[in-house]
């Protein structure tokens, strides 16, 4: 598993053991965690003592990477990354990395999609404005006519991902029409990440969906028509 030094933000009110969970989820090991309590700076979000203890710890660990629990601004992850020599990743892109592992159905697979290629858009225009600013050389070697083509082309395929994704909501709505029409009652099962929605949904149904401990491990609905005893609903 690949190291990683884990800077944990309590102001931000982060749990610092959800995010080691998330982190190992993703395949990493927490080599070292380092505390940040003061509020975040414009340049690297952690004070020039922090990153100057992040480096030490970086070396001291051969990391290839680390994480911080809140999200950044591209220029912080930039910034970093140029001091550090390593990968930055934040609590965007370990969700992100979640989601994309446990993705099961087309369409959460295709929600995952599009939302990496919002981000990459929003990250490929910041990083557009740091360069015109001279803060940045160039779009990671990138000439302006290969930065206007790589935007066209993240713009096309957010457009495609978002057609398909409308065409499953609309059968999606088809079923929910019908089942409305059967006239049985619906029940939603709502809550956060490991709370026991999908062990409830068994119990009730009789299925066998995986209920493993790792975080996001059901990310498309599910559904079943399950008998109450004095009446059925669709759970």
């Amino acid at each position: 598993m690949e190291r990683v030094v884990l800077i944990h933000y309590p102001p931000g009110g982060f749990d610092l053991k959800e995010t080691k969970a998330l982190a190992e989820e993703c395949g990493y090991t927490v080599a070292e965690v380092i505390v940040y309590r003061k509020r975040p700076r414009s340049k690297y979000f952690i004070t020039e003592g922090k990153l100057r203890q992040l480096k030490e710890a970086v070396t001291k660990h051969k990391c290839t990477s680390v994480i911080f629990e809140p999200n950044l601004k591209t220029v912080q992850k930039y910034n970093l990354a140029k001091e550090l020599g390593v990968e930055v990743i934040d609590r965007f892109d370990l969700i992100l990395q979640i989601f994309a592992l446990h993705a099961g159905s087309q369409e959460a697979k295709l929600q995952v999609r599009l939302a990496k290629l919002y981000y990459d858009l929003a990250r490929a225009r910041e990083r557009i404005r740091l360069a015109k600013l001279g803060e940045q050389p160039g779009f990671y070697g990138l000439g302006r006519y290969q930065v206007d083509n790589y935007i066209r082309h993240v713009k096309y395929m957010i457009s495609i991902t978002r057609k398909k994704l409308e065409r499953i909501r609309m059968r999606r709505e088809l079923w929910r029409r019908r089942r409305r029409k059967l006239g049985y009652p619906v029940i939603a099962l709502i809550g956060y990440t490991v709370a026991g929605k999908t062990t409830l949904f068994n119990a009730l149904s009789g299925y066998s969906q995986p209920t493993d401990r790792p975080l996001f491990t059901t990310l498309s609905p599910k559904c079943a028509l399950v008998d109450l005893g004095n009446m059925k609903t669709f759970v």
